[in-house]
C-alpha cells in the first residue's frame, strides 16, 4: 500500500493543476512562471543537495553516458524510419520521441519511491540526457530535417517531406567562418543560459574534482528542494489539455508509441549493462518511462508554432510514466 500512496499523491497534483486551469485559476500561460521557478531554482537546488547528501562513485559517470546514448539515439532512429511523413509530424515526433523530464518529474517521483539515496542515480543520468535537452535536439532536429528555426513553419511548409535546400556556403573563407561562429554561439547560447545545465556541469566538475560541499549549503537549499515535486508536478497539470481533433490525437498516439519502444530497449540494456549497484539500475529503469521533457515544448514552439500539443505529450506521458514507474517499483527487486 505504501508503494502507491506517492504516485497517487502525485496525480493528485497533476489533476490539482489541471483543474486551476480548468475554472479560471490560472491562465493558460501561467506554467511559465512556475517553469522559470523549477528551472532557475528549485531544480538546481534539488540538484545540488542530492550531490550533497549522497556519494559519487566514479564509476556512475557510465550512467551519463548511457542517458546521452538513450537521449541521442531516438531522435537518430525517428529520422530515418519518418523519411516519407510529413516534415511538421516528422519534426514533432523527433523533438518529442526523445530526452526525458528528469528533474521536473523522474526525480522528485523516485525520490518518493525509493528515498533519497537513488537520486544520484538520476543526476548523473540527466547529466548526459541535458546535453540533448538544452540545445542539442533543437540543433539536431533542424540541421537534419533543413528548418529555419527563426520561425514556425507555415501549414504548406509542414506538408512537406523535408525544409528547402539550403543555400549555397559563401564562397569567401571570412564569410564561412563568420557564418559557423554564428551558429556555434546560438547553440551554445542555449547550454550556458540554462541553470540547470551549468548546476550538473558544475557538480559534475566537483564529483571529478573531489571537492566537499560544505553541509550548511545543503541546509540553505533544502526547502527549495523539499518544493521541487509539488511544483513540477502542478506545472505539469497546467500544460495538460485535450486533443482538438484527429491529427492530434495521432500525433500524440505515436509519440507514446515511439517513446514506450524505447522505454524498453533502454531499461532492459540499464539492466544487464550497466555496472553499478542493482539499486541504482532500478532508479535508471525507472528514468526510461520518464515523460517528455519541458524545453520539447519551447522547442516545439519554436520550430512549429504548437506548444499546446507538446504540453499535451507531456502531460499524457506523465501520467502513463508513473503508472509504469510504480509498476516497476512493486515488481523489480533491489
Amino acid at each position: 500500500m505504501e508503494k502507491i500512496v506517492e504516485p497517487v499523491v502525485f496525480l493528485c497534483i497533476i489533476l490539482l493543476g489541471y483543474g486551476f486551469k480548468r475554472i479560471g485559476w490560472c491562465k493558460t500561460d501561467d506554467y511559465r512562471i512556475l517553469q522559470k521557478i523549477v528551472f532557475n531554482l528549485l531544480l538546481p537546488s534539488a540538484v545540488i543537495v542530492s550531490f550533497i547528501d549522497n556519494t559519487h562513485d566514479m564509476s556512475l559517470l557510465w550512467v551519463a553516458l548511457f542517458g546521452f546514448c538513450a537521449s541521442v539515439i531516438p531522435i537518430l532512429v525517428i529520422y530515418l524510419v519518418t523519411g516519407k511523413t510529413p516534415l511538421g509530424s516528422r519534426a514533432f515526433y523527433m523533438l518529442n520521441g526523445s530526452g526525458f523530464n528528469i528533474g521536473c518529474f523522474a526525480l522528485p517521483v523516485v525520490q518518493a519511491l525509493m528515498g533519497p539515496g537513488a537520486a544520484v542515480a538520476l543526476v548523473m543520468f540527466d547529466i548526459g540526457n541535458s546535453v540533448m535537452m538544452s540545445a542539442g535536439m533543437n540543433a539536431v532536429t533542424t540541421q537534419l530535417l533543413r528548418i529555419d528555426e527563426t520561425h514556425p513553419l507555415s501549414e504548406e511548409e509542414q506538408a512537406k517531406p523535408l525544409g528547402p535546400k539550403p543555400p549555397r556556403k559563401p564562397m569567401d573563407r571570412d564569410a564561412r567562418w563568420l557564418q559557423r561562429r554564428a551558429t556555434f554561439h546560438r547553440i551554445a547560447r542555449n547550454f550556458y543560459s540554462s541553470p540547470a545545465f551549468m548546476t550538473y556541469m558544475l557538480m559534475l566538475l566537483v564529483m571529478v574534482s573531489g571537492f566537499v560541499i560544505p553541509q550548511w549549503v545543503g541546509t540553505i537549499l533544502q526547502p527549495f528542494s523539499n518544493a521541487n515535486a509539488f511544483c513540477s508536478m502542478f506545472m505539469v497539470g497546467m500544460l495538460m489539455d485535450i486533443p482538438r481533433n484527429s491529427t492530434d490525437a495521432k500525433r500524440v498516439g505515436t509519440v507514446i508509441a515511439w517513446r514506450w519502444l524505447f522505454a524498453f530497449i533502454f531499461a532492459a540494456a540499464a539492466w544487464f549493462l550497466l555496472p553499478i549497484d542493482p539499486e541504482l539500475r532500478k532508479a535508471v529503469i525507472f528514468v526510461c518511462f520518464a515523460p517528455v521533457g519541458v524545453f520539447s515544448t519551447l522547442f516545439t514552439d519554436r520550430v512549429l508554432g504548437n506548444a499546446r500539443l507538446a504540453g499535451l505529450c507531456l502531460a499524457a506521458t506523465g501520467v502513463l510514466g508513473l503508472i509504469a514507474m510504480t509498476v516497476a517499483n512493486i515488481i523489480i527487486p533491489v
